[in-house]
């Protein structure tokens, strides 16, 4: 029978089954059973187990291995979310850890503040979430960070996690914005119209696909003339500010992800526009000492696409659009996920390959073209 964790095991018959250890009246431990056709509904139906017998029945010694103290069932599930912001503080990035103090903060712990980790079951937690008039998306990122505690109680507490589902994001079709070919042409002509350090910044998005925290805090050592290479190892945004007199701050810290540290190719025509920008004692490119403030440039690029009558697309267009025009061009994905400094090339198929009207009918075209070739040799006659 194959194993996973929490004492649970695929049967032979196909079902799964998770054991669990009770007292006996005497004293004797025996097992007892739940059954599924899933690991994650044996998974859940185990923790409601224990929340039965903690929650609703009370606490009996008698009911569960008695190496289980009572205490580990009695935490205070905000108390575990604190201590497990307080890993999250010292281990990911700073403004990760201000992203899910401020959930926190604003949702959980008023929503979970008298509740005991049995208590966080599956129809609970839905039903506490569903309550809050929140967009979706919040929603989301409220479970994720629920999901997160629990997973960090199971892993250091042995507390096994229940199943929880996401029903509050809808399996939408996800709309991706490009700039079409026209419009590309219009931005093209007058970005290099009276071509400034501004319009050159656009420009290098729009031919790497680097994203807005990073090149405001792109500086002029990450450019490497004689290697032709692009070196992206920073970023920096707008957060909540924890101390000080100031609401927020500008940080700048390691890109989004390890993979997002990387060396994108630069051709020459690239390389000489920029570096004509390039001024003595200048550190960073947008900037001369400073990195540039994001929502400032965002401005600059909404500002150029109403001044060539484009819509008011998101900076972040600049990059979907570059992603379509390396596959129509070509390029094949894991190059193209590299480049954009992806973990995997199935985010980049996702969220980022949007082949374009022009690309589909190119190769519709072509198969119309093979078509022809075939009725050709069969000696059918195309049908009209």
């Amino acid at each position: 029978m194959s194993r996973r964790g929490d004492n649970i095991r695929k049967r032979t018959d196909g079902r799964w089954e998770g054991r669990y250890r009770v007292l006996s009246e005497n004293g004797e431990k025996r097992y007892r059973s739940v059954y599924g056709k899933s690991y994650s509904e044996v998974k859940e139906k185990l923790a409601n187990v224990i929340h039965r017998e903690y929650v609703v029945d009370g606490f009996c010694e008698n009911n569960l291995e008695a190496g289980i103290e009572k205490e580990r069932y009695s935490v205070c599930f905000c108390a575990l979310a604190e201590e497990w912001l307080c890993e999250i503080e010292q281990n990911r990035k700073y403004s990760t850890y201000i992203k899910y103090k401020m959930i926190y903060q604003r949702h959980i712990q008023e929503l979970f503040s008298g509740d005991t980790c049995p208590q966080m079951t599956n129809g609970h937690i839905q039903n506490q979430i569903a309550a809050l008039e929140i967009s979706d998306f919040t929603r989301h990122s409220i479970l994720a960070m629920i999901k997160q505690t629990l997973r960090y109680a199971e892993k250091k507490y042995g507390w096994p996690m229940p199943s929880i589902t996401n029903s509050f994001m809808q399996n939408k079709p996800h709309s991706i914005e490009i700039l079409n070919r026209t419009e590309q042409a219009k931005l093209m002509q007058f970005l290099h119209k009276d071509m400034d350090i501004s319009k050159a910044g656009i420009f290098l998005c729009l031919s790497t696909g680097l994203r807005l925290g990073e090149i405001c805090s792109l500086k002029w050592v990450d450019i490497d003339p004689e290697c032709k290479l692009l070196h992206v190892n920073r970023t920096v945004q707008r957060i909540k500010s924890m101390e000080g007199p100031s609401k927020t701050v500008l940080l700048e810290t390691t890109p989004k992800s390890v993979f997002s540290n990387r060396e994108i190719p630069m051709p020459d025509t690239l390389l000489s526009l920029l570096l004509a920008f390039r001024t003595s004692g200048q550190e960073y490119i947008l900037c001369k000492d400073k990195p540039m403030e994001p929502r400032t440039y965002q401005n600059h690029f909404k500002r150029y696409l109403g001044q060539i009558m484009i819509p008011n697309y998101n900076f972040h267009t600049l990059r979907h659009t570059f992603a379509t025009n390396c596959i129509d061009s070509g390029m094949d994905i894991k190059s193209l996920s590299e480049i954009l400094g992806h973990s995997n090339v199935q985010i980049t198929l996702d969220r980022y390959v949007h082949p374009s009207m022009d690309t589909k009918r190119k190769y519709i075209d072509a198969l119309s073209a093979d078509y022809g070739q075939l009725y050709g040799k069969t000696g059918e006659k195309s049908i009209t």
